[in-house]
């Protein structure tokens, strides 16, 4: 009987990611981020991505290792809200399309101004 993969849950606390095994608690692996306070996690199913003190991370879920950083520059210390965007089955036609609307309305604001 094949076993089960393992179920991991990813927790964000002061200025570390820790993933822990959801059948035991153990911990597999923890990643220190620049700052000291809140840490928000997202895992979108394949990525997995965390925020705190104003900068944005992307680590690998399976080792926690840092893939990229952004420090979004001038935009502060706040607290940082995390959300994706992934295609559907019918996908990438449905991302193409809010894209073409996106890059609209950004011309459009920038010939308003």
């Amino acid at each position: 009987m094949p076993r089960d993969p393992v179920r991991i849950l990813y927790v964000g606390i002061k200025n570390v990611v820790v993933a822990l095994r959801q059948n035991d608690g153990s911990e597999l692996w923890r990643t220190k981020l620049k700052g000291s306070d809140f840490v928000s996690v997202l895992h979108d199913g394949e990525a997995l991505f965390a925020a705190n003190s104003g900068e944005v991370y992307r680590l690998d879920p399976e080792s926690g290792a840092v893939l990229w950083k952004n420090p979004l520059k001038g935009l502060g210390m706040g607290l940082v809200s995390l959300a994706t965007q992934r295609a559907s089955a019918g996908g990438a036609a449905e991302v193409t399309a809010l894209q073409k609307r996106q890059a609209a309305a950004a011309a459009a604001a920038a010939g308003a101004a």
